[in-house]
């Protein structure tokens, strides 16, 4: 039987799209010309996608100021300042803040949705940001007259809207990217900023039917910005149970660039549940050097070991490019690792079909 791949969503932006983020932010063009070298930028990526073969695709985040912030692009209550996320190579990125109430979305998801459908006939994934994330930007000292159960009811309807938005669009699946889950363990070992995280998201999930929430996936990796993580030295034995307590028919979770892939697989198989798809990562955007297809052939077979195929798909590790400034990896680099996971889950179908 064929095994399911699909991308988690971001892919490096053309130089010419990275410079004109930081110019349109510095008011050196004008959001005409922005948009001009942006849709640009759009339809070359999917073209690309196009051309490997992936019968799911995505936008592949061009136009999106990072995957976390795109909801706030414009907003007039938030400030610098917010949470800082540090990476292991030393650098860090720092999320806004909430000023003043109340919080809503300046962007929802479906419109960078719409925008890609427009130019693809190809199904179309829709990658989101979690509630949990985002209620990061809630201030220690609060905010007067705006209590944190105010912001997070607020945050709960806005999430729920960013995810139903994406379905009545025609998204093929809808991702939600928690790449927080696995720092919060860092933040806090005792494991109660994981457990209010999950909570949270679920009080999202709950507004879906068991029949929607089939399409509805969750990611999960150490991060990945300018080659470097933030949790990647945090043990997944922490985090794999209490996630897949999550409402969601779909998890991706990062696999190839883990030390002891078999420990993790293990793991994974233990808490799966029965209407869960499991998409593990076989590419892994930090390494610059591409996949082969005989790779990934062989990283979806050492899996199948451990998972039903029933339940088995195939991912990368985490988007190419999380945050529009990120020239780590080249576009050439990461369409030719999406073209080897297309193949190579082909090749192990194959193999598992005759053994």
């Amino acid at each position: 039987m064929p095994i399911p791949t699909e991308p988690i969503g971001s892919i490096p932006r053309p130089a010419e799209l990275i410079q004109a983020f930081a110019d349109r932010q510095a008011g050196f063009i004008t959001a005409a010309r922005f948009d001009q070298i942006a849709t640009s930028a759009l339809l070359d990526t999917i073209r690309r996608f196009e051309e490997t073969g992936s019968p799911i695709i995505t936008d592949g985040e061009q136009t999106k100021p990072s995957f976390a912030t795109y909801p706030l692009a414009g907003l007039a209550n938030i400030a610098p300042g917010g949470v800082v996320i540090p990476f292991q190579d030393g650098h860090k990125r720092v999320l806004p803040c909430l000023t003043a109430p109340p919080f809503h979305y300046a962007t929802y998801a479906s419109a960078y949705l719409a925008a890609a459908k427009q130019l693809t006939s190809r199904p179309v994934k829709q990658a989101v940001i979690s509630a949990s994330a985002l209620s990061l930007l809630y201030p220690a000292a609060g905010i007067p007259n705006y209590s944190r159960e105010a912001f997070l009811s607020d945050l709960v309807a806005e999430a729920v809207a960013d995810i139903r938005h994406s379905l009545s669009s025609g998204a093929d699946s809808v991702q939600i990217d928690f790449t927080e889950a696995r720092l919060s363990l860092k933040l806090d070992p005792s494991g109660a900023l994981l457990e209010s995280f999950v909570a949270l998201n679920n009080r999202v999930l709950e507004h879906f039917t068991p029949a929607q929430r089939r399409f509805i996936g969750v990611h999960t990796c150490p991060g990945g910005d300018r080659d470097s993580t933030h949790s990647a030295d945090v043990d997944y034995a922490g985090l794999l149970p209490v996630l897949f307590r999550l409402l969601a028919g779909r998890f991706y979770i990062q696999l190839a660039s883990e030390k002891d892939p078999v420990r993790v697989l293990k793991i994974i198989a233990e808490n799966l549940q029965p209407h869960q798809t499991v998409f593990i990562g076989v590419i892994d955007p930090i390494s610059p050097i591409a996949e082969t297809p005989e790779i990934v052939r062989d990283r979806v077979l050492l899996a199948a070991g451990y998972l039903r195929l029933s339940q088995l798909g195939t991912t990368d590790d985490c988007g190419f490019a999380p945050f529009a400034d990120d020239s780590s990896t080249t576009r050439a680099i990461a369409f030719d690792k999406i073209r080897a996971r297309i193949v190579g889950p082909a090749l192990a179908a194959g193999q598992l079909a005759t053994a």
